[in-house]
């Protein structure tokens, strides 16, 4: 990504506007890259695509697998135009609620739309010579992953740690029975994937040549019921009956008192550096196919990870274990062509993180919401202390809404320590665009705001809230939310602090 100011925003495909249940790759999706460069924003972020898993709270950071795409994201709306479904078939779509997600009621419904979708095309799937040639160029990922999928469906949603021994352990003779036995779901959940990347390079495509480019967000740590750690056991911390000994996590800090307890397996790390981190190469070339620049998910933990024994209630007990830091990442750029890194480098951060992040120049991340604290004058995250080689946010999806936190979580002395730097005082309705301007004013030459503080919304528009189980990644915004107005606000902001590019 090239050296020029640049701005953009922050916002999931989940959160579009959408008639069908939540926001997918469809017409909404192009609309909103048209908003965006109408508004002369170059950059849109957004979490990760891959697979969630409902008992996880559907959070986008649980998935089924590292490589493949979330087909919720498949739009019913393409498929009626590629001829693949009848608009009937989406003119009897259930309720759905306006501004949240309802993902038992959407999941369900987009599932029966697609096995209908596949039962229409598997007379002639093989014939099929573009989704034969994807199936051949993703297959170092997406064999395992479907066949993953159809023995999870066998086996009720089970996590593959309680499967038949013969599959869990991955025998091959119990593997080439799966195949021969679940054939018809494999293949349509490769067909299923394939449509994934049809409707996802088509909109990757429309943002480029809009000039929007896309930021994506991958995880440090996968799951440990996934295809990943199914098929790479070898590669995790774990015991004989696929159990983690350690679970990966965070230690207290602004989010929790108690820490944060992931659950996430950790990694084998010398036995990934065995093979030249030949997992993590892949892994990070099909993300850098995928979008034009990565977020690296806690990237302190490449440098030192909190380690917490399994059995142990909170994340508090636990040890900073050195990870592989220079070495890993050595090879991926040497071996990953155009690579484009943004380090999620909040929290607990030591020198070797900073001395990692600038031997190789990867920009880092400041929250100004993090910067008004009692010694703001020296705080790294207030705007005179940002460097030029980083992403300022007003806040992430962790954070509440720029004014729920101010209405919410700033205390009366950090409200006056804001309206002392703002120069006057600053009111519940006015702490969003007083923090989009200090951003957007920044020498960062990257600024994301979520979409949410440009919306001006409260408490109701948070995404996410560390620690609690339910009850988060439901944000949508309303239907006609990014109206004209809104995107001309925006286009005069960043064309007054230098952020549209030439």
């Amino acid at each position: 990504m090239n050296a020029q100011r640049r701005c953009g925003v922050l916002m999931h495909v989940t959160s579009l506007p959408c008639r069908h249940g939540l926001g997918d790759f469809g017409p909404q999706a192009h609309a909103f890259v048209d908003f965006l460069a109408d508004a002369g924003q170059s950059l849109w972020q957004m979490l990760p695509l891959t697979p969630i898993n409902a008992g996880a709270g559907n959070s986008p950071y649980s998935s089924y697998s590292a490589f493949a795409g979330n087909t919720l994201f498949i739009s019913p709306d393409m498929l009626v135009r590629q001829g693949l479904l009848r608009q009937a078939e989406l003119d009897r779509e259930p309720s759905f609620p306006t501004g949240r997600v309802d993902y038992a009621v959407a999941a369900s419904w987009r599932s029966r739309l697609l096995e209908h979708v596949f039962d229409n095309v598997f007379p002639r799937l093989r014939s099929d010579a573009v989704f034969e040639r994807f199936c051949r160029a993703e297959a170092f990922w997406l064999d395992d992953y479907c066949l993953f999928t159809a023995l999870k469906r066998e086996h009720g949603g089970a996590p593959w740690y309680r499967w038949g021994e013969g599959l869990r352990l991955r025998r091959p003779a119990d593997l080439e029975r799966a195949r021969q036995r679940l054939g018809y779901d494999i293949l349509r959940e490769r067909y299923l994937q394939f449509l994934f990347s049809l409707h996802w390079r088509n909109l990757h495509e429309y943002a480029a040549s809009r000039g929007v480019a896309i930021i994506g967000d991958t995880p440090i740590y996968v799951s440990l019921d996934s295809c990943d750690v199914w098929s790479h056991r070898e590669l995790f911390e774990l015991d004989d009956q696929g159990l983690p000994v350690f679970c990966a996590g965070a230690p207290p800090d602004y989010f929790s008192e108690t820490g944060q307890m992931w659950g996430n397996p950790i990694y084998a790390w010398e036995r990934h550096e065995k093979d030249g981190f030949g997992w993590w190469r892949s892994r990070l070339a099909h993300e850098s196919r995928r979008f034009d620049m990565v977020r690296l998910d806690h990237f302190r933990g490449f440098c030192g990870f909190w380690q917490v024994p399994a059995c142990e209630p909170t994340a508090e007990n636990g040890l900073w274990i050195p990870g592989p830091g220079r070495r890993l990442f050595t090879e991926l750029v040497g071996s990953i062509p155009g690579l484009s890194l943004l380090a999620e480098d909040l929290g607990v951060i030591t020198a070797d993180v900073t001395e990692l992040m600038d031997e190789f120049g990867f920009p880092g991340m400041k929250i100004l919401q993090f910067a008004f604290s009692p010694d703001m004058g020296k705080n790294a995250y207030i705007p005179h202390n940002v460097v030029s080689n980083c992403a300022v946010y007003t806040g992430t999806h962790d954070n509440n809404t720029s004014r729920g936190w101010f209405a919410r979580e700033l205390d009366e002395a950090g409200r006056a320590r804001l309206s002392a730097y703002a120069g006057r005082e600053v009111r519940e309705d006015q702490a969003a665009d007083v923090l989009i301007r200090m951003a957007l004013g920044s020498v960062a030459r990257l600024c994301v705001i979520p979409m949410q503080d440009y919306l001006g919304l409260g408490e109701e528009g948070r995404m996410n809230m560390p620690g609690v189980a339910g009850g988060n990644w439901g944000w949508r915004a309303e239907d006609g939310a990014m109206t004209a107005s809104l995107a001309s606000r925006m286009r005069r902001l960043a064309d007054i602090y230098g952020r549209i590019p030439d």
